[in-house]
């Protein structure tokens, strides 16, 4: 339909309410294509979220979501005072989330959650394979349980077990393509429950709950990690957490909150326990799974793409025994089942230790690199905060209220420094603190020490 509306120009936009595409991902498809091809020039003003939609005849938190996702990618800017305006890129370009050049386009990429994809152990992971292959029946090439081939279910069971202290049954283990396919699976499961969701929390996983039905209730999160109490007030039924390394500031659930947490799941409510970057702690003791104390109440999540690689796509969901055959179902629904061929190098990998071995060593590098961050950032933006610093993978870097964030997100990228901004993880991006998240596994310290003076020398500007 062709807009006319009163704050921004007139704009085509296609919304098809018969496509079985989601409306906000119409959107800003629609948007994303005006960009690419010139339509939309950039410094261009878009209309208001409240003014396109109404002008559309839809709610305005699905063009919330289609303007936060666009800032997200870099193809638009949101300045506090002057609405969200078309962003200065080559109309070539890309999603972020869609790139097979990055490397090519940039010289430092800060993305976070990208593990070292170099030290990826090809080697081992092909003697893995290999010996996988020998071993296994050829009964276990067909169709296997939508569960996931049980060979890998009691391998990956003993790891849990024996390192975050889950309690894990491998017949209640559901194997998915990952954390995000684990989400959206429970989200058709769970479709009944009020569930709640950290605020500021990961954003895909927010646009999961609601492209499956689920509108997640914000609850925020302080220096000491979830609102248990704010949770409470809530009065959700289930919440979805990060509580070892909260996604994305980076703090740890304190052992107050952990306890009142446990004591909310006491009154039939169910913690969603994504155990995001646990494997990778620099500077305090491992916290073990909140599932290990209350494995009714608690379901566990957890993937390799932060340990191994995202290209994998292996992850596991360790259920409460009533929701084993529900998530099954739906599992069995989304795609029959995972590769049962990486299952098997991955059952391989963990018997053999060569797991174990392969995350000692990158945790040695990965402090490195921490630390030449930490560094680079306390000599070229002294004024920024930096969070998150004891474990993970990335670190969130606060600046002062009221500094143009978009601008230096901008600026960046026209220097060929990728970076991405903390707005997007906020139930509501235009209310969260000018920030950014930048991730440092995939980049070598002389990359970082380069990559902050660029972005600092942009911040001056």
């Amino acid at each position: 339909m062709k807009l006319a509306t009163t704050s921004g120009p007139e704009l085509l936009v296609e919304l098809d309410r018969s496509a079985p595409v989601p409306l906000h991902r119409q959107l800003a498809d629609g948007l994303r294509d005006a960009i690419r091809s010139g339509r939309l020039a950039p410094h261009t003003r878009l209309p208001s979220t409240r003014v396109l939609a109404a002008d559309l005849g839809v709610s305005r938190r699905l063009v919330v979501d289609a303007y936060g996702q666009l800032v997200a990618e870099g193809f638009l800017v949101g300045r506090h005072g002057s609405g969200t305006r078309v962003a200065l890129i080559d109309a070539a370009r890309t999603p972020a989330r869609e790139d097979t050049d990055a490397a090519s386009r940039y010289d430092v990429d800060f993305q976070p959650g990208a593990p070292d994809l170099g030290s990826f152990p090809r080697q081992a992971w092909l003697r893995a394979m290999r010996q996988g292959l020998s071993e296994i029946g050829s009964e276990a090439l067909g169709y296997v349980s939508p569960k996931g081939w049980i060979g890998a279910r009691a391998a990956i069971a003993d790891y849990l077990r024996r390192v975050r202290g889950v309690l894990a049954d491998p017949h209640q283990i559901v194997l998915c393509t990952g954390a995000t396919q684990a989400v959206a699976l429970l989200a058709r499961v769970l479709r009944d429950e009020r569930l709640a969701m950290e605020d500021p929390g990961f954003w895909l996983h927010r646009m999961v709950l609601r492209h499956n039905g689920v509108e997640p209730i914000p609850v925020r999160v302080d220096d000491d990690g979830l609102d248990v109490a704010a949770l409470r007030a809530s009065e959700a039924t289930a919440v979805l957490t990060t509580p070892a390394h909260q996604s994305p500031t980076g703090v740890v659930l304190s052992a107050e909150r952990r306890t009142a947490l446990l004591e909310w799941s006491r009154a039939g409510h169910l913690v969603l326990e994504d155990d995001y970057d646990a494997e990778y702690r620099y500077d305090r003791a491992p916290v073990g799974a909140l599932q290990g104390m209350a494995p009714d109440r608690v379901v566990y999540l957890g993937s390799t793409s932060k340990t191994l690689a995202p290209g994998l796509r292996i992850g596991w969901m360790v259920l409460p025994a009533h929701l084993v055959e529900p998530v099954a179902l739906a599992k069995g629904l989304a795609d029959t089942a995972s590769s049962v061929l990486d299952q098997l190098a991955f059952a391989q990998f963990l018997a053999s230790g060569g797991y174990d071995r392969h995350l000692r060593g990158m945790r040695r590098r990965y402090l490195a690199r921490r630390n030449a961050l930490r560094r680079a950032l306390a000599e070229q933006l002294p004024d920024a905060a930096v969070l998150g610093t004891s474990a993970g993978v990335h670190l969130t870097v606060r600046f002062p209220d009221g500094f143009p964030i978009d601008d230096l997100v901008a600026r960046a990228a026209e220097a060929r420094v990728r970076v991405e901004p903390l707005a997007p993880c906020y139930a509501e991006p235009a209310s969260a603190p000018p920030g950014l998240l930048l991730g440092y596994a995939n980049l070598t310290e002389s990359q970082i020490e380069r990559g902050v003076r660029i972005l600092a020398r942009c911040a001056r500007t």
